[in-house]
């Protein structure tokens, strides 16, 4: 099992940077597939970056590709995403998940191939 619990949300204008991150507890980060999903106000959940146990192959969904940068301190257990040139549209909820095994395909994107996820940490980007 694993717990994460996510940190370093809060209110930046637009263009700046912020760092996220996802602290792991119970097992290590490179024994599983770390993934940061997020929620805007009113849509459902959707995945944002994915790093892959062992290896650290990372995924990015398109409209964060070039900005954001998933990467995980294994000495630390902590999993980050570097946000830069943030925009209005990426204010939401971010949410630190782990994925135990892969059972389908493309699973890195998919949010209920995840088995543990945390409470998440507002993000808010005004213009």
């Amino acid at each position: 099992q694993v717990q994460t619990v996510e940190s370093g949300g809060g209110l930046v204008q637009a263009g700046g940077p912020l760092r996220l991150s996802c602290a792991a507890s119970g097992r290590t980060v490179s024994s599983h597939t770390m993934g940061w999903f997020r929620q805007a106000p009113g849509k459902g959940r959707e995945f944002v970056a994915a790093i892959t146990s062992s290896v650290g192959t990372t995924y990015y969904a398109e409209s964060v590709k070039g900005r954001f940068t998933i990467s995980r301190d294994n000495a630390k257990n902590t999993v980050y995403l570097q946000m830069n040139s943030l925009k209005p549209e990426d204010t939401a909820v971010y949410y630190c998940a782990a994925q135990s095994f892969c059972s389908v395909y493309g699973c890195v994107y998919k949010e209920r191939q995840y088995d543990y996820w945390g409470q998440g940490t507002q993000v808010t980007v005004s213009s």
